[in-house]
């Protein structure tokens, strides 16, 4: 079993990149879109949205990561993914399904579902483009309007020469919303010969567990899961018990010291990532009535640290009574 981490928009930059890697054994980690339009983009903005290029395409742990590119375009798609090979990305991803509307209305992303045509053209060009020992891998959802499409999209991946499929079970339509309709993956699987991956409303091992079960896959993908169980792929494997609140508590300090530069940028990325906290830690909605309203980071570091100082005192306490 293959466990990656999802391409999350937004969510899952490098830095974050970094910080799961480090405490969890993914296979692999999927950047932030790069947005290409009409042109063949120069090294710097590789290198801005996936940084661990400068490391050989690796993590400081070690885990390959590997661009995802957003476009339409499947001749400027091409000349992009051989680029990142070249940077010495891990395989290229062309990504079909961000709902965005901002990206939707530009004809990227999960708008193309309603065309599986030109979804070949872009897998097709970029594999012709990338030599064939480095993986061309595609994400799609099930469709944009509704999934009447899903098996049309799935076939034209696989007939353009991708080397595997990952599958978000829902449509642009749907959303996040639960359920994720892991069946329409089990069709996918059934049908095509190269490997398929399952994504969508994983959130500890026990989904996991079910989602390979019902989709038949042997690999799966997590997303906003990762994000609300910091150690979710370690759990899964059955590595590691899943976080307690206090050591997820001192991720968050440690995260802290990777935004050092970052003033401006980090209260809102820290008060996201309470967001997704908030499902797996009740002690996480309780601590973000108090950070919500800070505005900088000196602020919410100074909560933090105060908060983890009681919950190790309150620790202190609980061990000498034991003793005693």
């Amino acid at each position: 079993m293959r466990v990656i981490l999802a391409p999350m928009e937004g969510v899952v930059d490098h830095l974050m990149r970094e910080l799961l890697s480090s405490i969890n054994q993914y296979d692999l980690l999927v950047t932030e879109f790069v947005r290409v339009v009409d042109q063949l983009l120069p090294e710097k903005v590789f290198y801005r949205l996936c940084p661990e290029l400068h490391q050989q395409g690796k993590t400081l742990a070690g885990t390959p990561v590997r661009v995802q590119l957003l476009g339409q375009d499947p001749s400027c798609m091409a000349d992009n993914a051989a680029t990142a090979i070249n940077l010495g990305s891990h395989g290229v991803d062309a990504n079909f399904g961000c709902p965005a509307k901002m990206v939707n209305r530009s004809n990227g992303g999960a708008i193309m579902l309603r065309c599986p045509e030109q979804v070949h053209d872009v897998v097709k060009a970029m594999r012709q483009a990338v030599p064939s020992e480095h993986p061309v891998t595609a994400k799609i959802r099930l469709g944009f309007d509704d999934r009447s499409l899903y098996m049309e999209n799935a076939l034209a991946v696989y007939e353009a020469g991708a080397s595997e499929l990952a599958v978000h079970a829902r449509s642009k339509a749907d959303g996040y919303r639960p359920p994720a309709y892991w069946e329409y993956i089990a069709d996918i699987r059934q049908k095509l010969p190269i490997p398929v991956i399952a994504n969508g409303e994983i959130w500890n091992k026990a989904d996991a567990d079910r989602c390979r079960e019902v989709t038949g896959c042997d690999d799966i993908m997590v997303g906003r899961g990762a994000i609300a169980l910091p150690n979710l792929a370690s759990a899964i494997k059955g590595i590691d018990t899943p976080y307690s609140w206090q050591q997820t508590l001192q991720l968050l300090l440690q995260y802290t010291e990777y935004e050092h530069e970052k003033n401006l940028y980090f209260p809102a990325r820290i008060k996201q990532w309470f967001s997704y906290l908030n499902r797996q830690y009740a002690e996480a909605d309780e601590l973000f009535r108090q950070l919500r309203v800070l505005k900088t980071r000196e602020e919410i570091v100074a909560l933090l640290q105060a908060t983890a100082a009681q919950l190790n005192l309150a620790e202190l306490d609980q061990c000498h009574s034991e003793l005693k």
